[in-house]
């Protein structure tokens, strides 16, 4: 029996942050549509093995690299790495991150740092990486924040203003990468039921979502849905654009 061939067969990804919550269930899903997957993780190897074992029982190579973004060196390095135990590298996701919050009057330098390092640095560096070893038809996804746009409580200066930057770097890349046929697009969750931010006794859960007009949370497996999608040949025509998942929180 002829297997029905899968949007992603014969593609390679790298998601960083991928060992939990969004960036796992991206890893799983694109490993779902057919792809090998790299993924990255700062701190906890077994979890991220837990989700290369998850693609390898779907018949999909995986690739643990341990990796922090707030270092210059390393997301480059990850890049390079996925590439070549995969021999090609057709999609990065962007998808490390912290979430910094607080007084304004606390915010310290070196905070402010590694949250720029971390949000915009890494994924900067590692696209430039990323792009050496891509064709056309290549793919940048990031993963950004419906707070990038609307900050919907005080505390949240320093990580709106990261993940808003993730906004020009979008669409520079798209102006750049365009003439190589290479698409990069920027995801926007709203508040996710993840272990960081748990829809069901999380603090602030159900401040956050009385914000939106469903009335409920997302689930990391909603992102999952919607960087697939940008990731699919189906989404070739998609560049340089901000797509908000987010419940309605920003309606």
């Amino acid at each position: 029996m002829t297997r029905t061939p899968l949007p992603l067969d014969g593609k390679a990804a790298l998601v960083t942050g991928g060992s939990r919550g969004i960036g796992a269930a991206v890893a799983r899903r694109l490993a779902a549509d057919g792809a090998d997957v790299a993924l990255t993780y700062a701190a906890s190897r077994s979890r991220a093995e837990e989700v290369a074992e998850d693609i390898r029982a779907l018949g999909r190579r995986a690739l643990t690299i341990r990796a922090d973004s707030a270092d210059a060196h390393d997301p480059v390095t990850a890049v390079d790495r996925a590439a070549a135990e995969f021999g090609r590298l057709d999609i990065l996701v962007n998808n490390a991150g912290i979430f910094p919050s607080g007084p304004l009057e606390e915010v310290t330098v070196e905070e402010i740092d590694r949250t720029l390092a971390i949000h915009v640095r890494a994924a900067l560096l590692g696209t430039k990486a990323a792009v050496r070893h891509m064709t056309a038809g290549g793919r940048v996804i990031s993963i950004g924040s419906n707070l990038a746009d609307h900050a919907t409580m005080p505390g949240i200066t320093l990580y709106s203003a990261s993940k808003a930057a993730l906004n020009g770097l979008t669409r520079g890349l798209a102006r750049d990468l365009g003439p190589r046929g290479i698409t990069a697009n920027l995801v926007h969750p709203g508040s996710t039921d993840t272990e960081m931010n748990p829809a069901d006794g999380g603090e602030g859960a159900d401040f956050q979502r009385s914000l939106t007009a469903l009335g409920r949370y997302g689930t990391a497996d909603g992102i999952a849905h919607t960087v697939a999608h940008l990731a699919s040949p189906d989404a070739g025509n998609i560049t340089g654009t901000s797509v908000l998942v987010d419940a309605g929180t920003n309606a």
